[in-house]
């Protein structure tokens, strides 16, 4: 799989990966917030060393993580769909195994060194924000999910989970199932994966605005 140049791979996932979004829409007032959902037990217990938005590749280390690289892109917006600029988003998740980095993951130390696990990064004035990191995978118990949190200027702050549309395990899922209890909270969640061949060969991207009330 293409590795981006360390030189410039902020520049080049932030850049890069936005051009991929279509056209914003004029928003009306109202949009569907972004349901709240449980943090989980598996938010690092220590921030690691390499916390920038490219999760596939740890700063020093010459292997790809496992699985199958996914652009994660969208805006932070408030109800009315202007940009929550200033905000700072983080996502972690599991790697291609199922494992967190986590003192209380079981097998942790089978885990896939190579997989950042946790990224952070301050949305830009337009409020986008990119992440290059893994296709989720189901582990037992949960269905394929990516943890965020999102803290904007103002001190407001949403804790959430994104999953991948259409997966049938979805619906067999408790979080997920509490979380789409009102209509359009749905589409909130749900990654709509297309191939992002024009970023990086047989990867994949998904859009995903992030609705602050």
């Amino acid at each position: 799989m293409t590795k981006l140049p360390n030189l410039s791979r902020r520049t080049m996932l932030v850049g890069a990966g936005l051009a991929l979004a279509p056209a914003l829409p004029s928003f009306a007032a109202g949009l569907v917030p972004t349901p709240a959902q449980t943090e989980g037990p598996f938010y690092p217990a220590g921030i690691p060393a390499d916390i920038d938005n490219d999760l596939v590749q740890v700063r020093g280390q010459a292997a790809q993580a496992m699985g199958q690289v996914l652009h994660l892109q969208g805006r932070v917006i408030d109800l009315s769909g202007g940009a929550r600029n200033g905000a700072m988003i983080e996502i972690w998740q599991c790697d291609a195994q199922g494992l967190y980095d986590h003192p209380r993951q079981p097998g942790r130390d089978r885990r896939d060194a190579a997989f950042q696990g946790y990224g952070r990064m301050l949305v830009d004035a337009g409020g986008r924000y990119s992440f290059r990191t893994l296709k989720p995978v189901a582990y037992p118990g949960r269905t394929p999910h990516i943890h965020l949190k999102v803290a904007t200027g103002d001190g407001r702050t949403l804790t959430s989970q994104f999953y991948l549309a259409g997966d049938p395990q979805n619906e067999r899922d408790g979080v997920f199932r509490r979380a789409i209890g009102t209509p359009g909270q749905r589409e909130r969640i749900e990654m709509k994966l297309e191939p992002a061949s024009g970023l990086e060969p047989g990867a994949l991207a998904a859009a995903m605005d992030i609705v602050i009330a």
